[in-house]
C-alpha cells in the first residue's frame, strides 16, 4: 500500500506559519484586529513616556551609543534599531502596566510594538507595514502561549521573554515583507536568541523589566539576519531540541493551537489592558479588596482574609508567603497578591503611586497584607480565565465573601475606549508631558496606520 504525503504535512511548523504570514501581504485585516493593534500602539507610547525617567531606563541609556534613525519614545536624539527597541520595550513593560493575554499570560505590546516600530523607522516604512507587523507579531505571541499552559513558568522561564523573541521576529518579518523561507528562518534564528528566567522573583530585582526589550531587539536581529541569508532550523518549534522541549518540558504541547485559524481567527483581538500597574493575576483580587473596602469595613475589624487561587499562580504571586507579606522592594510588591490587595483596600487603586519605597514600608498597609493568605482551588480556570476571590473573617465572627469572575479589562469585560484613552493621557502626564502634547500624541496614534512613513515618530524625541 502506498501512502502519499501532502506538502503541508511535510512542512515544519515554522514553514507553515511563514506561508500563512506571507499570505496576508496585501490583505485587509479585520476591523477588530486593526482596532486592537492601534490600542497596543497607544498603550505602549503612554507607558514609554511614563517610565522614561525611571532609574532602570537611565541605566539602559548609559549602555547605548547615540546615532541611528530610530526613536526611543520620550527621549531626545536618535538611536540604532536595536537600542531603540530595547529602550522602548523595557520602558513599556517596566511597571507591569502593559497589556496581557489571558490565555498566557504574555505581554504582546511591549515586545512587538517596539520591535516593529523601530524596524519600520529604520527601513522608512509606513503605517501599513506597522499594522501588519504588530498584528502578526501579537497574534503569534498569544498563540505561542496556548500549546503548553503553565509549563514555561514551571520550567523557570518568563513566557514574555522567550515567546517574545519569536513573536518579534514574525512581526518584523511581516513588516519587511520577507519571503516565506526567510520568515521561517527568522523564527528559527529567534529560537536561539530566546532567554529570560524568572529568578527576579527572589528579591524583586529588575531583570523582568528588560525581558520585553531584549526580546524585541532579538526579533529584529533575527529577521534582518534571515533577510541577509542566515538560516535557522525549520523545526524550531516542534523539534527534538526545539522551543517547547527547551522552555516547556513538563507538557506535551498541543501544537495544533498554533496554526488552527491563524490569519483568520484572530486570537489577539482578546488581549486585555490592565487597570492596575502590577502582576496580571493579582488584578481581580484587587477588585475584590476594593469591594470589601467599599462595603464599609475597617482594616482593624478584619481577623483574616483567605483567597481561593489557581495552583499555577502560587509560586509567583503567593510564595514565599512571609516575603509576599513584606515585599523587599516596590517592584517585588507588584508580584505580591497580599500587598496588592492591601493597597487596593486602602487606596482604591493600584497605579504608579502605590508602588513606591514609602508605600511598601507603610506598617498599616503591611499589617493588613499579613492577614491575607490563600488556598488552592482545583476548579480555578487559570490560565484560561483570571478570577478573584476573598473570604474575610471579622473579629466579631462575621464572614463575608467577594468574587470577581474575570479580569476587568479583559475579553469578558474590556476597558471602555474612554478609560483606555484616559490611562494613556494620565501616563503621558505622569511622564512630564503636557495635556496638549498628550492630545497630539493621541491624534498620531489614531492615524498611525495611514501614515506614509513611521519616521514621523521622531516628533516624540522629547
Amino acid at each position: 500500500m502506498t501512502t502519499t504525503t501532502t506538502p503541508e504535512a511535510s512542512q515544519a511548523l515554522a514553514e507553515r506559519l511563514a506561508a500563512t504570514i506571507t499570505g496576508l501581504y496585501g490583505q485587509a485585516l479585520p476591523d477588530q484586529t486593526v482596532a486592537m493593534a492601534r490600542s497596543l500602539v497607544l498603550d505602549v507610547l503612554g507607558l514609554c513616556v511614563a517610565t522614561r525617567g525611571e532609574s532602570y531606563i537611565q541605566a539602559i541609556l548609559g549602555t547605548v551609543e547615540p546615532g541611528g534613525n530610530c526613536t526611543a519614545l520620550g527621549h531626545p536624539g536618535a538611536f540604532n534599531v536595536y537600542d531603540a527597541a530595547l529602550i522602548n520595550g523595557t520602558a513599556a513593560h517596566g511597571e507591569d502596566f502593559d497589556d496581557t493575554f489571558e490565555g498566557g499570560p504574555v505581554h504582546s505590546g511591549a515586545v512587538v510594538v517596539p520591535a516593529v516600530l523601530a524596524a519600520c523607522e529604520r527601513e522608512g516604512l509606513g503605517g501599513d507595514a506597522l499594522l501588519l507587523g504588530v498584528a502578526v507579531g501579537a497574534e503569534l505571541m498569544c498563540r505561542l502561549a496556548l500549546p503548553a499552559p503553565r509549563a514555561t513558568h514551571k520550567a523557570g522561564f518568563h513566557p514574555t521573554a522567550v515567546m517574545g523573541a519569536l513573536a518579534a521576529a514574525a512581526g518584523v518579518s511581516a513588516a519587511l515583507r520577507l519571503t516565506a523561507q526567510q520568515t521561517a528562518s527568522a523564527l528559527g534564528i529567534a529560537g536561539s536568541m530566546a532567554s529570560g528566567i524568572i529568578e527576579y522573583l527572589a528579591e524583586g530585582t529588575s531583570t523582568k523589566r528588560m525581558h520585553a526589550g531584549w526580546a524585541a531587539q532579538s526579533g529584529i536581529r533575527a529577521a534582518l539576519m534571515a533577510r541577509g541569508g542566515f538560516d535557522g532550523p525549520r523545526t524550531v518549534l516542534e523539534g527534538t531540541h526545539g522551543f517547547y522541549k527547551a522552555f516547556a518540558p513538563s507538557l506535551t504541547p498541543a501544537l495544533h493551537l498554533l496554526m488552527d485559524g491563524f490569519g483568520s481567527d484572530w486570537v489577539m483581538q482578546t488581549i486585555a489592558f490592565k487597570p492596575y500597574a502590577c502582576g496580571t493575576m493579582t488584578q481581580p483580587y484587587i477588585d475584590c479588596a476594593i469591594q470589601l473596602a467599599e462595603s464599609g469595613v475597617q482594616a482593624d475589624d478584619i481577623e483574616s482574609i483567605v483567597c481561593k487561587v489557581g495552583e499555577g499562580t502560587v509560586h509567583r504571586l503567593w510564595e514565599t508567603l512571609a516575603v509576599k507579606h513584606r515585599p523587599p522592594t516596590p517592584y517585588a510588591a507588584k508580584f505580591s497578591t497580599p500587598y496588592c490587595m492591601a493597597v487596593g483596600f486602602f487606596d482604591r487603586r493600584a497605579g504608579f503611586s502605590q508602588y513606591t519605597e514609602a508605600r511598601v514600608r507603610d506598617e498599616t498597609l503591611l499589617a493588613l497584607a499579613a492577614k491575607i493568605s490563600y488556598v488552592v482551588d482545583p476548579a480555578n480556570e487559570y490560565p484560561k480565565n483570571f478570577t478573584g476571590h476573598l473570604r474575610a473573617t471579622f473579629k466579631d465572627g462575621r464572614v463575608v465573601e467577594f468574587d470577581q469572575p474575570h479580569m476587568r479589562g479583559g475579553a469578558r469585560d474590556p476597558l471602555p475606549p474612554a478609560e483606555l484613552q484616559q490611562k494613556f493621557v494620565d501616563n503621558l502626564v505622569y511622564g512630564g508631558w503636557s495635556e496638549a502634547q498628550a492630545q497630539q500624541a493621541g491624534a498620531w496614534c489614531d492615524a498611525v496606520f495611514t501614515q506614509a512613513s513611521m519616521q514621523g515618530a521622531a516628533q516624540f524625541r522629547q
